[in-house]
């Protein structure tokens, strides 16, 4: 199976130069990135390491992954947020479970044997809203196959034909949690490995909690009302 590799970004050079040196390249069919309006230097060294950055022409998390599925020339696609947070070395899992028929793939970081920054603190909130939300999500939508966990993590792997079938809205930043339930929606093969997060060693989120959470509490809201 031919997989493509794509970089989701915006200002994030200082991750870039932590993660793209560790890319297993010469397992994907290609590499490129999508940029969201980098003015740090990020398009600047990626180009600078031979990889092609595409500007996404319109704003949005959900328009990122769109665009990404668009220039893909692969049967598969496979994205990453190049932070420092997450090991590249994890990348190489996706193909197995592709191999073993899957079409929708999470790297988790709330299922045994994964890491999650929050596990050395006390008091976990991040974390177990994530969880929360993986539950209320499984028990509206889950027909059958696997459960997910971590229905916020960005870094995941599907085929191009199930993300068609999705039809994934053009707008905000619902697509995590959206493709967990669409997979649910339409019974679509899914499963999720352990990977390790750690903190961020730089810079900021640029999801914040309270303005992200009511965002994907209206998501939530139009799915329940959604027709398919």
């Amino acid at each position: 199976m031919k997989i493509s590799l794509c970089l989701l970004v915006w200002n994030e050079v200082n991750g870039c130069k932590i993660d793209v040196p560790n890319l297993p390249r010469e397992e994907f069919h290609e590499i490129y990135a999508i940029d969201g309006g980098s003015t740090d230097g990020t398009v600047e060294y990626l180009e600078s390491q031979g990889i092609p950055v595409y500007q996404q022409p319109k704003k949005g998390l959900n328009n990122g992954y769109r665009y990404a599925q668009e220039k893909a020339t692969g049967e598969a696609v496979v994205v990453f947020f190049p932070k420092g947070t997450i090991p590249p070395k994890d990348l190489l899992k996706f193909k197995e479970h592709f191999k073993k028929g899957f079409e929708f793939v999470v790297a988790s970081r709330q299922i045994r044997g994964s890491q999650n920054e929050e596990d050395c603190k006390r008091l976990r909130f991040r974390k177990w809203a994530v969880l929360a939300l993986g539950a209320f999500s499984a028990l509206m939508w889950k027909k059958e196959g696997y459960w997910v966990r971590d229905v916020l993590h960005g870094v995941k792997g599907w085929k191009k034909t199930s993300f068609e079938k999705m039809a994934i809205l053009d707008h905000g930043l619902s697509i995590d949690i959206e493709m967990v339930v669409r997979s649910y929606k339409l019974k679509i093969p899914r499963i999720e490995f352990p990977t390790t997060e750690v903190a961020r060693v730089y810079g900021e989120t640029n999801f914040k909690i309270w303005p992200t959470g009511q965002k994907l509490a209206s998501y939530l809201w139009f799915e329940l009302r959604r027709k398919d």
